[in-house]
């Protein structure tokens, strides 16, 4: 049941609301089959074996294949178990990774990647999806599609956040944590390569569906407005498109000299009540997912062609009931806003694929196309204290009780698209090989329509009201976002094996990309010429901004763009790379893998209309080298170093306003920013003393000139504002321990002969610290200050955790599909951006805290047809989502909210 909202009394927001509700369910990745028969769902990769068997030399199976698709040909090629005393993929590689199979990644119980990938060792999760590994923020994370780069649908971010790729395309994910020359520069914690499914094994036919609910938002009070038909969908039917006359006077710069009667013209043609009657759902929908996936391949006469072909679509809620505070008090003594706030976010993934791949011979080919769109639908309100309106005190009562003078309302929709075609050719002639990549990606970001309505209460008439004269606090805006961007890529990589009793690899090649952004952020208000009666000013958005009230009180709309920074950037990135690499068996056991890659690149942002533009042009020789000593049968030791770069991003670069809506919160671009360089060390000791169960422990090191820093500051309005600078140095050292151990069974009667146990645990120690002097940097708000007013010695990057643990404790059937999984994962406090740095205030610190989750999945025959359930409990701790700053006693919280409990069923038909 739905109602719109009452201004003419305040609503009371005590309802406990929620947080992210599963982002998606999946049908488990290992039904479909992968291109070099990764294990079965039915039969679990690693089966258990004696302890003889485990330790005997293993021949190459078909379980032991991974399909992984990276640039480099032999030396960065299909990851596959080839040489003596090595029974898995990961210790075949000459660099250091960690590999999720479909079964891997089918037995955390994730519906998307960035969910399976928090699993692995030193990587964390932030956000809405944005990897952060060993600590080091989505900046130094690499993301590639089949070897080839991806563009992000966020415009803040580098990295395309990992969420959106539903585990039922994927047939592995790579993580690399030592660089070697055959990828891009621009490597800091490491690089995430998704590889699709291509060749089945064997035709196949998944439908699957799961229902899902959170304890904090399914059948809870939330806020949520009409918009158009086709917003259940994730499409907006055209009742959200930019009018073209209105969007032709905006973007020539025009509107306010056009006569009233035009801008009222222009404010009463915007689409009114549906985009901004915000309305109460007393109960939320549970969340739903389905997806469908197909393959079948067919011989021919030297090879093999197959399709490969899968959809999906899902709808989730979310609501989040959020303290949100600010202090202007370098000790927080003071709390100058303090407001509840509560956001209903209905998100909507509809993604597909459709790949065909062949084999002739050695020869591969693979084309692969991607579309995946993600929508997200928020209703917001707000209501509390802040001493920037008209007189009104600081907090004087936490708990609301009396009438807060500020409520705020607004109305969002924000798109992400992305389209990737690419083709990949993969050739072997004897003891060379040849790959050759080609890509192309758009990525779209549109945020049309985002209202905001601020009523502040007036004593007199004891009700809140918006008089849309800018003063007061009081406003009615709408504001209308694009951005597109195109990227282009190719490269050609050749590696020749050296004919000999010892592996000499020779590989060498060359990579181009060319990467252009337009986004544009237009910001109008409604602006009335006459004062309004304080009955019209007590009226309800869809009701204040009515065509009645347009014409009869002189309401027109008002530029207010370049208040918010620039309104128009266009940017380009082009980047050309040679490198040349060699892996060569020095003595038995004793490999070494080095190379060089040389990268020249243009980098450009100008903003339309602004005088501040960025032009960088950089180029740089990259080394890399990595010892691998296999001393002992079961034993091996690596020991590695590079040097990599880090480039500001478009996003970083551009004075353009950009609000978050996962963090309920501003940011604005530096054009003064500069690439970092990352010094990188590592050493690692690693244990196999069966297949699949493994010890590792490993040290790192890394030094990073010019890393660039989240700072906040105050904006107008005394907005609180995040942006971006350079601090003048950084190191991160830490460590890594990896635990993998099967437990037979047997013996413990006739149902355990077929289990096993799956202990599974990691654990990643991180210090960071930015090394701080007296040296001129320029700020985020554009000033030159001394790099010690901003930022203090000592501090660790943004996005470092301490400690990051995670422990799977599982029982599973080696004959059928049975799987029961205890996973447990806990990230220490970490900074989320620096205080307020007018007044040298604490950090914004994120506290992610310890989660548990349940995940089964069981197989069976349902009137001859294989049927896979799966159920699925999440946070079972209720951690909480805790954002805050704190000095001595004194603690102000930036976010603070119930994450809730998330339960879900799904099943998978298999014809």
């Amino acid at each position: 049941m739905t109602k719109p909202i009452a201004f003419g009394s305040l609503l009371l927001l005590t309802t406990a609301l929620v947080p992210p509700a599963l982002a998606q369910s999946d049908p488990a990745t290992s039904s479909a089959p992968s291109a070099t028969a990764t294990p079965s769902a039915t039969a679990p990769q690693g089966a258990a074996q004696s302890a003889d068997a485990a330790a005997a030399p293993q021949e190459d199976t078909p379980q032991d294949q991974v399909d992984v698709s990276t640039p480099g040909g032999d030396v960065g090629g299909d990851i596959v178990v080839v040489g003596r005393y090595i029974p898995e993929p990961v210790r075949a590689t000459p660099e250091i990774v960690s590999v999720l199979s479909s079964a891997d990644i089918a037995r955390t119980g994730e519906g998307d990647i960035a969910g399976a990938l928090q699993r692995v060792t030193g990587l964390s999760v932030v956000g809405n999806g944005f990897v952060f590994v060993r600590g080091l923020g989505d900046r130094y994370s690499l993301a590639l599609l089949n070897g080839s780069p991806l563009p992000s649908p966020e415009p803040l971010r580098r990295v395309v956040p990992l969420d959106i790729f539903p585990t039922s395309v994927i047939a592995s994910s790579l993580v690399q944590k030592s660089y070697s020359a055959n990828y891009p520069g621009e490597f800091g914690g490491g690089v995430i390569n998704l590889t699709t499914i291509a060749i089945p094994k064997e035709t196949f036919f998944n439908v699957g569906t799961s229902l899902s609910g959170n304890s904090e938002t399914t059948a809870r009070l939330g806020y949520t407005y009409d918009g158009s038909d086709l917003d259940f969908l994730g499409f907006d039917n055209g009742l959200r498109d930019f009018p073209k006359g209105l969007s032709d006077a905006v973007r020539s710069g025009t509107l306010a000299s056009r006569p009233l009667a035009e801008r009222q013209a222009f404010a009463a043609g915007l689409v009114n009540a549906q985009t901004s009657l915000l309305q109460r759902n007393s109960d939320i929908p549970a969340n739903f997912a389905s997806d469908v996936s197909f393959g079948t391949s067919s011989d021919l006469p030297d090879g093999r062609i197959g399709i490969i072909a899968a959809a999906g679509y899902s709808s989730t809620w979310r609501t989040r009931n959020i303290r949100q505070q600010f202090s202007a008090d370098p000790n927080l003594a003071g709390i100058n806003t303090d407001r509840q706030t509560v956001i209903t976010d209905n998100r909507v993934v509809v993604n597909g694929l459709l790949g065909v791949g062949a084999e002739f011979g050695e020869h591969k080919l693979r084309w692969t196309n991607l579309y995946i769109r993600d929508t997200v639908k928020q209703g917001r309100l707000s209501v509390g204290y802040t001493d920037s309106i008209g007189g009104a005190e600081p907090v004087a009562n936490p708990d609301f009780y009396g009438t807060p003078p500020v409520i705020e309302q607004n109305t969002n929709w924000f798109e992400r698209q992305l389209i990737n075609t690419q083709l990949v050719g993969e050739f072997k002639f004897g003891d060379l090989s040849v790959d050759l990549r080609g890509a192309y990606a758009n990525t779209q970001r549109e945020s049309p329509y985002e209202r905001t309505f601020v009523y502040t209460y007036n004593s007199g008439v004891n009700d809140y009201i918006n008089s849309l004269t800018s003063s007061g606090g009081q406003e009615a805006s709408i504001a209308f976002s694009d951005l597109s961007e195109d990227l282009y890529s190719g490269a050609a990589d050749v590696s020749y094996s050296v004919p000999g009793a010892r592996r000499i690899v020779l590989s060498g090649g060359y990579a181009y990309t060319k990467t252009q952004r337009q986004s544009s952020r237009y910001l109008l208000s409604y602006i009335a010429s006459s004062t309004l009666p304080l009955t019209v000013a007590q009226e309800r958005p869809d009701y204040l901004i009515s065509d009645y009230n347009i014409y009869n009180y002189g309401i027109g709309l008002r530029d207010d763009s370049g208040a918010q920074g620039a309104a128009l950037y266009t940017a380009d990135l082009e980047i050309n790379a040679g490198y040349g690499q060699a892996e060569i068996e020095i003595v038995d056991g004793l490999r070494l893998t080095g190379g060089v890659r040389y990268e020249d690149a243009t980098q450009s942002v100008t903003t339309g209309g602004a005088t501040e533009e960025t032009n960088l042009s950089n180029n740089y020789w990259l080394p890399s080298a990595t010892v691998t000593w296999n001393f002992a049968p079961d034993w091996q030791f690596r020991v590695a170093g590079s040097k990599t770069i880090a480039r500001p991003q478009f996003r970083e670069l551009a004075r353009q306003i950009y609000q978050d809506f996962e963090a309920d919160r501003e940011f604005r671009g530096n054009p003064a920013l500069r690439d970092s360089e990352l010094l990188n060390a590592e050493a690692r000791f690693e244990w196999y003393w069966g297949r699949d169960q493994r010890v590792s422990l490993a040290g790192f090191y890394k030094k990073i000139d010019n890393p660039i820093e989240q700072v906040s500051f105050l904006a107008s309005g005394a907005q609180l504002s995040t942006g971006f600078a350079n601090a003048p140095e950084a190191t991160l050292y830490g460590a890594e321990l990896e635990v993998q151990k099967y437990v037979p069974l047997q013996g413990l009667g006739a149902w355990f002969e077929s289990k096993r146990l799956v202990l599974i645990g990691n654990y990643t120690y991180t210090q960071s610290e930015l090394k701080i002097d007296n040296s001129a940097v320029i700020g985020p708000n554009g000033e030159a200050v001394t790099a010690n007013v901003l930022f203090r010695d000592g501090q660790p990057l943004t996005g470092q955790s301490d400690h990051i643990a995670n422990v799977q404790i599982g029982l599973e059937d080696t004959d059928r599909l049975l799987q029961f999984t205890v996973l447990g994962n806990y990230s220490s406090e970490r900074v989320t951006s620096r205080g307020l740095n007018s007044v040298q205030q604490p950090d914004i610190i994120e506290k992610p805290g310890f989660r548990l989750d349940l995940v089964m999945r069981a197989g069976t025959d349902f009137m001859g047809i294989p049927v896979e359930f799966k159920a699925e409990a999440r946070n079972l701790t209720r951690t909480k989502y805790q954002e805050f700053q704190r000095s001595g006693a004194n603690r102000v919280d930036i976010n603070r909210y119930e994450l809730g409990r998330s339960f879900s069923l799904g099943a998978t038909v298999k014809f």
